[in-house]
């Protein structure tokens, strides 16, 4: 069985319709996947209409949070959200609320670019997103690679992008615990995603990891491609002492990253889990 449970579409900052990020699943040989686009479920219907026969999708997001980071300081999180009920009345609350202010604050940094000279319309920008789709850095860096400014979506977030500028304008993310009650209540299951992928940026501590475990946290991601050896131990070591779920996943963004589809897996019995566990909506597989 090749389960991959992080996969983005064209939902949220992937390049692959929901659709067909289902048709590369099937082509890249996986049994399930699971569709977690940014603090959103819009890719949702699209893709499980677009099941083959015999293959699982796991309805999901990928929730951007606020938290503690263990050091004396707040940093940027990032929590799965498996198989939750997105009728659910806090979660379409909060979606609504996380759209609204990502659309603002993506109107601002293109503002601000273009005031300075740069080919970006926020007008243009703004109007070639779909209604639902949360908006973010993401698409300013596509359309700096399409006016030609960069020549790639790392080069944006490096160059111009990185938040040290006075393009950036901080966002207004969901504290972590409350996205996990959240979550709980619309009958989902959480996991950490790429907990300690310090490439990234900063990190929680492990005992901030293990707090959220307290508060209800499901379980961590491991196996992620900017994990290094010492992190996925140090993960594995917290998930086997605390009896959490273990994934593994691609975070694959199509062809805004270069990882491929299944590139990291989920063992069988850890997806079993999580379907177990969850009650707001359930494994779907196609007929």
């Amino acid at each position: 069985m090749r389960i991959d449970l992080h996969c983005h579409s064209t939902a949220s900052d992937g390049t692959d319709s929901p659709a067909g990020l289902v048709a590369a699943a099937a082509r890249a040989g996986l049994d399930t996947l699971a569709i977690t686009d940014h603090d959103t479920t819009a890719g949702w219907a699209e893709a499980a209409a677009a099941l083959p026969p015999g293959l699982g999708l796991v309805r999901g997001a990928e929730l951007t949070c606020a938290s503690e980071d263990g050091r004396g300081g707040q940093c940027t999180i990032h929590l799965l959200a498996y198989l939750f009920d997105p009728h659910a009345e806090t979660v379409v609350r909060e979606y609504a609320r996380t759209r609204a202010e990502r659309r603002s604050r993506l109107r601002t940094m293109a503002e601000r670019m273009a005031a300075d000279g740069y080919p970006v319309d926020p007008d243009t920008l703004l109007g070639d997103l779909p209604p639902d789709a949360p908006a973010g850095r993401p698409h300013l860096a596509q359309a700096l690679v399409r006016a030609g400014v960069v020549g790639s979506v790392n080069e944006a977030f490096t160059e111009l992008l990185h938040g040290r500028n006075g393009y950036y304008v901080p966002s207004s993310k969901t504290p972590v615990r409350e996205a996990i009650d959240m979550v709980k209540a619309a009958g989902g299951v959480t996991v950490l995603a790429h907990g300690f992928a310090h490439q990234r940026g900063p990190t929680i501590s492990a005992d901030v990891v293990v707090d959220l475990v307290d508060a209800g946290l499901d379980g961590l991601e491991v196996d992620h491609p900017d994990h290094d050896d010492d992190s996925r131990a140090r993960l594995r070591a917290i998930a086997d002492r605390h009896d959490l779920i273990v994934t593994g996943s691609s975070d694959y963004h199509g062809t805004n990253k270069t990882i491929r589809l299944g590139a990291r897996t989920t063992a069988p019995e850890m997806l079993d889990e999580i379907v177990a566990r969850a009650s707001g909506s359930g494994l779907l597989v196609g007929a």
